[in-house]
């Protein structure tokens, strides 16, 4: 039997999509909410969905806990911002039937502003979002959080892709861009990095670099040159906020958690 799991945080807009999706395939829909002010809760319950909520401490411990909550056999986990394809929704039906693997990776396919995103590291990669309850859990990342996966563990892949709905509009976009900048930001400085001229400065034309042109991001064209501009703005706003955390720390002669840059991200 298999449980499906989400964190949502104001998701109204995507989160219909992503349910309906997985509605056919689920015993158990869990959802782990951080107090959306949208109907992302209401939209849940429509499904059938058990709604709990928590305040947001970051991806990796808010991921576990979800875990923690479900009660069957096999886990679905996905953002609220995913979608199965009609085919890897029969994938998964006939791997729950005849197990061959412990835990599945998915193929990924992203939409951004509405359009497919083939390049610029975007589309093509694989990630964990099946498995044995038990089988994964998380680091202690804030944000881009770790799979640890069980060492008995058999991992396999699937064929079909995942859509995720990356970003629907240009405001949630930099709005997303904020937030993550923020929780990495904060991460960093509890980890006790420091910025410095390179960060600030070759850090994102290096993102832009790579994503542009070492991941051919421009054959997506000019979707491709925002999503790139995008990356480089994220890496100089994560640096720009670590700087003024450590600046403040120092004067205040603490070791403060940047409490001013504290929003839960949602995804």
């Amino acid at each position: 039997m298999l449980s499906v799991a989400i964190i949502t945080l104001n998701e109204e807009e995507n989160l219909g999509r992503t349910l309906e999706s997985v509605k056919d395939l689920a015993h158990e829909i869990v959802i782990l909410d951080s107090f959306s002010s949208d109907r992302t809760c209401e939209i849940a319950r429509t499904f059938g969905a058990r709604v709990e909520q928590r305040k947001f401490d970051g991806f990796s411990s808010q991921k576990n806990h979800l875990l923690d909550l479900c009660t069957k056999d096999w886990v679905l986990l996905i953002d609220a911002d995913e979608e199965l394809s009609a085919d890897l929704r029969l994938e998964i039906r006939a791997q729950l039937k005849n197990p061959e693997a412990d835990v599945y990776e998915f193929p990924f396919q992203s939409f951004c502003f509405g359009s497919a995103v083939h390049y610029g590291g975007w589309s093509g990669f694989k990630k964990i979002r099946l498995f044995k309850k038990g089988m994964v859990r998380f680091g202690t990342e804030r944000v881009h959080e770790r799979f640890i996966v069980a060492q008995n563990a058999h991992t396999a892949s699937l064929r079909n892709p995942l859509y995720h709905h990356t970003y629907l509009s240009v405001e949630e976009c930099l709005q997303k861009m904020n937030r993550y900048s923020s929780s990495a930001a904060i991460e960093m400085f509890e980890n006790k990095k420091r910025a410095n001229l390179f960060s600030l400065v070759l850090s994102p034309a290096i993102g832009f670099f790579k994503g542009y042109f070492l991941k051919l991001g421009f054959l997506d064209g000019f979707l491709g040159l925002i999503l790139a501009i995008n990356n480089a703005h994220y890496h100089f706003s994560k640096y720009v906020k670590l700087i003024i955390m450590v600046q403040k720390g120092e004067k205040s002669g603490s070791s403060g958690q940047g409490d001013e840059f504290k929003s839960p991200p949602g995804r």
